[in-house]
């Protein structure tokens, strides 16, 4: 199969033409340098090319000169390879001359230099539905922020089959032609990476692979939760009989965020008239619903008997497709819950303060339940200090999609789209 187009490239394309330099990010095998690629004239592969430790101790700005936009792929491996990009942009004033990738962060104690000015960031996720093929995208985001819906749109639900294989396959590019049961054996082999070499590698830090993996466990048996640190250390000790302080789960969360394979989903703080405090823990979510389901040894059968688990799995697909389709239209995915107990698992709000709600159900015995959760967030909203939502949404599984008589969208998840 040929190179598929990613929803980030109008972003990357803009971002080319506006800065010096574009840094794209995100987790492993994502798909981070074949995009890159597609707007490159030469590239520096820094994780293969044996000189570049050589040139980076005598004349690193050897390792510039190239057609321009440069590739500059893994720059993490050579951290101060940053300050010489810098360097280069400022010398140059020309927009387009570089494009960076990493698969993680670089340690605090690295010295990098502000790129502010220079610099414009992509973040890049594993692949969405509407990448795949699977959503026809005909539900837009962008029209959701605006409070459009297709006139007299209406779509078929999706099987139960269909969502829980590919839940199992997920999003990574080298799967998409995997069967589910090759799929889990090649995700399993990135959660064994990830605990015995990528949780060390990271910062140079010795990390117990058996701790790494208790607490991808506990990630993924709570995804879609506002699971806190002290909640990890019990579930983690009853679970897999495992002891992690809390220093230790802080250490090893901050190691998964530098790998970006955990995400975390804010809590949104809008205006309320209620005496309501507002939770303030962000929702966590593996970066791909194949390692939640690879962390845990899961397979289809696992998925189909617990059924409660998987509509939190389910949960954690929507965020994913959401969170992609939001950053396409410069907006943020938060979650609501106040001390009420009433939760909105996706809020979508524009840097401009409109926003959207989404309930996500994986069946549609819950639409009735999720509707009156949308509809007690809107009376809560205090409108002398905040705009209502521009629409209110259900996104679904095996539903079908259809606007509803009170005004509530219900959205397949295979029509939704950038």
């Amino acid at each position: 199969m040929g190179y598929i187009q990613r929803i980030i490239e109008e972003d990357l394309s803009e971002k080319l033409l506006a800065s010096g330099a574009v840094l794209v990010k995100g987790p492993k095998f994502c798909g981070k340098t074949e995009t890159s690629k597609q707007f490159a004239n030469s590239i520096l592969e820094m994780d293969r090319n044996k000189q570049v430790p050589a040139i980076m101790a005598t004349n690193p700005n050897l390792l510039l000169a190239g057609a321009t936009p440069r590739l500059i792929d893994e720059w993490q491996e050579q951290p101060e390879i940053w300050n010489y990009v810098r360097h280069e942009v400022d010398d140059r004033k020309a927009k387009g001359q570089f494009i960076l990738t990493g698969s993680s962060n670089p340690n605090d104690n690295v010295r990098l230099h502000s790129g502010a000015g220079r610099f414009t960031v992509v973040q890049m996720d594993t692949m969405t539905w509407q990448e795949l093929g699977y959503s026809t995208g005909k539900i837009r985001m962008s029209d959701l922020l605006q409070g459009d819906y297709p006139s007299s749109f209406y779509s078929e639900g999706i099987s139960l089959d269909f969502i829980i294989e590919r839940m199992l396959i997920g999003g990574f590019p080298a799967l998409l032609n995997e069967s589910a049961k090759n799929a889990l054996k090649i995700s399993n082999g990135y959660i064994d990476l990830l605990c015995e070499t990528d949780m060390s590698r990271v910062s140079d830090t010795k990390r117990d692979p058996l701790k790494v993996r208790s607490l991808l466990r506990s990630l993924a048996r709570n995804t879609a939760t506002m699971v806190d640190n002290k909640t990890l250390a019990q579930d983690v000790k009853s679970s897999d009989k495992n002891e992690l302080s809390r220093n230790t789960i802080a250490d090893y969360l901050d190691a998964l965020n530098r790998l970006m394979i955990l995400y975390e989903q804010p809590a949104f703080n809008p205006h309320v008239r209620s005496a309501a405090s507002l939770r303030k823990s962000p929702k966590r979510h593996l970066c791909d619903t194949s390692l939640c389901v690879a962390a845990l040894g899961l397979n289809r059968e696992a998925l189909l008997k617990d059924i409660k688990y998987t509509g939190f799995l389910f949960e954690s697909l929507a965020i994913h497709e959401l969170n992609v389709y939001a950053k396409a239209n410069d907006a943020t995915v938060f979650h609501y819950h106040d001390s009420y107990d009433l939760e909105i698992d996706a809020i979508v709000q524009k840097r401009n303060g409109d926003y959207a709600a989404f309930e996500i159900k994986l069946g549609v015995g819950f639409i009735d339940e999720a509707a009156a959760n949308l509809n007690k967030f809107v009376k809560n909203i205090d409108t002398a200090k905040m705009n209502l939502p521009k629409s209110l949404n259900i996104i679904t599984g095996t539903g079908m999609s259809y606007r509803r008589n009170d005004g509530i969208n219900v959205i397949s998840l295979a029509a939704l789209g950038k």
